[in-house]
């Protein structure tokens, strides 16, 4: 038996060429050669001790006590041709049997080269110790997790057991002891990422609770990882109906969603900066696109109720269910500062459908009246005095309002500095103006101001 104690301390040994070989579809090979090796062995003593030991094996005596050690050796190398024989029989039959194998198992197979550091790989856990655990890749070694790695996955690595296949993420391809480092945990984050790129792409449907709330919109958390809903993101049914647009009032609006579930889709993902962006509206499905885009045309004019007044614009409720946009710009033909001052939510409006895209709706206000500059065209030229009331300043000069709708911009270099600027005009009164630069096509005009109001 002490003869038999190097091989079983090989195969218990902890370097991991030796653990493994130390699996069932290595076992039969390695009885056939260590029994052949060891009944080798014995004979060979047994020729040199006892002399030629040929007769003794041909003729054997079981009260001879040199027909022992011999016999012995025989039966040992005959172990060993038994174990080669059945390891050969297995091997045919692990060859016949199908077993199914993931995708993860199947791309490896197709892989010739070592995996990289940051790649996914996938095996079979060989080992669960105190602080690591052995992962089998195959041709390409033995992985471990252990350190910190071990210390943030232990509450998966409890439910492991010897034998399931996990996936991982290579830390470090050759450590001090010749194993590959691996972080379930990194694998986890990554795999989740991937799942919220196809997400994205299916439009999939996720019914997720709302964890917080702030002045932009709504906390949800999905698979650990905390998103962002914009509020301009929710449905009607849940955004924000604030007449005055108090932002303190909108908080407490989006407040009252807290713990609710609503169902919402990815609509865009970032992994390096971890943050995921969700919507509610978008995720009527293409069922309902198809529905809004059947139903309604460029160039239709439609009565509507304002259901939402905001600093870009109105929403205008078309029927139960379907809204649509009045951007600012599409307001008036002349300046509009702030939509709440000009509408009232539940006010009836008309207005003309401008855009259907992607089941969204634009509509218009000031397309239903003619456009002023058509007529501006025959009343204005370069050259000409005009009056005009300032309406507004900005980063380039005093914004001038000729009538209704027809504007023209005064420069700041007139004046040299913007204090000079307002110190000269003045919102809401009228100066006296030169045109220098009138295109009616392109609704631009430029002024300058001269001397004297």
């Amino acid at each position: 038996m002490r003869l038999l104690y190097p091989f079983s301390k090989v195969l218990q040994d902890k370097e991991p060429l030796f653990r493994s070989l130390y699996t069932r579809k290595y076992q039969n090979l390695a009885l056939f050669t260590f029994f052949s090796f060891y009944g080798m062995l014995l004979i060979l003593i047994a020729s040199i001790v006892f002399g030629n030991p040929a007769q003794i094996l041909i003729r054997p005596t079981c009260t001879d006590p040199n027909s022992i050690v011999p016999l012995a050796g025989l039966h040992i190398f005959m172990c060993g041709l038994v174990s080669g024989f059945f390891c050969i029989i297995m091997t045919d039959k692990e060859k016949q049997i199908e077993v199914p194998v993931s995708f993860m198992a199947t791309l490896l197979e197709s892989v010739q080269n070592p995996p990289e550091v940051d790649a996914l790989v996938e095996g079979p856990v060989l080992g669960i110790a105190k602080s690591s655990v052995y992962i089998d890749l195959g041709p390409f070694g033995t992985g471990i997790i252990y350190g910190a790695e071990f210390i943030n996955a232990r509450d998966v690595i409890k439910k492991l057991n010897v034998g399931d296949v996990v996936t991982a993420k290579v830390v470090d391809m050759n450590n001090e002891e010749g194993y590959i480092e691996l972080s379930l945990k990194e694998a986890r984050q990554a795999l989740i990422w991937t799942e919220a790129e196809e997400a994205i792409k299916i439009k999939k449907i996720l019914d997720l609770p709302i964890k917080d709330a702030n002045k932009g919109g709504l906390i949800v958390e999905w698979q650990g990882i905390q998103g962002f809903l914009p509020a301009s993101q929710l449905k009607s049914e849940h955004y924000p109906r604030i007449e005055n647009g108090d932002k303190d009032k909108i908080m407490g609006e989006l407040k009252k969603l807290i713990g609710k579930r609503l169902a919402v889709i990815i609509i865009s993902a970032s992994p390096k900066e971890g943050k995921l962006i969700f919507s509610e509206k978008e995720q009527g499905g293409t069922r309902e696109k198809r529905e809004i885009t059947g139903k309604y045309s460029i160039g239709d004019e439609l009565d509507g109720t304002v259901s939402g007044l905001v600093d870009f614009g109105i929403f205008v409720k078309l029927e139960d269910g379907i809204e649509g946009l009045v951007h600012i710009s599409e307001i008036g033909w002349g300046l509009v500062d702030d939509p709440r001052k000009l509408f009232k939510i539940n006010e009836k409006v008309r207005v003309k459908v401008i855009e259907v895209k992607d089941g969204k709706i634009s509509l218009s206000i000031k397309a239903l009246k003619d456009n002023p500059w058509k007529d501006a065209e025959k009343r204005y030229k370069k050259g000409d005095k005009v009056t005009g009331v300032v309406i507004k300043f900005n980063a380039y000069g005093a914004l001038v309002s000729l009538e209704e709708g027809v504007a023209g911009l005064v420069h700041l270099s007139e004046f040299g500095t913007e204090e000079n600027l307002k110190k000269t005009v003045e919102l809401g009164k009228t100066y006296s103006f030169t045109i220098t630069f009138f295109d009616a096509k392109e609704q631009k005009m430029t002024l300058s101001y001269g001397n004297g109001k």
